[in-house]
């Protein structure tokens, strides 16, 4: 966001792209070509074969792009079970398989700044649960969506309280 406001001629090529999805009909999906056009909003989304394969009955040739979300492995209850219910447990002693929780990626593609990431995370949390109490200010279950990361459908506004010790 930020360097898309400081540097409009990237959010103009963005908005440009774009238009290659939003010229298609109802129903009819982008192509090998749309996509190649679509360097800025795609290329950091799919991958390339690097030999042919076979997957779930399907064979996929070397050369192919794929896509993948790390939400379908997350999601899949072979590696990780009961999916939907937050269990930050399953992480204690081994956790889970290699290569089945994967919200870094994995392997020689690793997000280099995994490990900041992690450390900004667990700072934060210390700072606000030991200082804070909160509640949601829409009660109830909220229905999440995936574009392309989990979140609450309608956000997640809150109260934020001081902790009394």
């Amino acid at each position: 966001m930020k360097y898309l406001v400081e540097l409009p001629h990237v959010l103009h090529e963005v908005l440009r792209q774009n238009e290659i999805a939003n010229g298609k009909e109802t129903g009819e999906f982008l192509n090998l070509d749309d996509i190649q056009k679509m360097k800025y909003s795609w290329n950091g989304a799919f991958t390339e074969a690097l030999d042919d394969f076979n997957y779930a009955g399907f064979f996929i040739p070397k050369g192919w792009k794929l896509y993948w979300s790390a939400i379908s492995t997350h999601k899949n209850t072979e590696y990780i079970p009961d999916p939907e219910k937050f269990d930050p447990s399953r992480f204690q002693g081994n956790g889970p398989a290699p290569y089945t929780f994967v919200a870094f990626g994995g392997g020689p593609g690793m997000c280099p700044g995994r490990e900041y990431a992690r450390v900004q995370m667990l700072v934060f949390m210390h700072h606000v649960v030991r200082r804070y109490e909160w509640e949601k200010l829409i009660p109830g279950d909220e229905k999440l969506k995936v574009r392309p990361f989990p979140m609450p459908a309608k956000g997640l506004p809150i109260q934020l309280l001081p902790r009394t010790i």
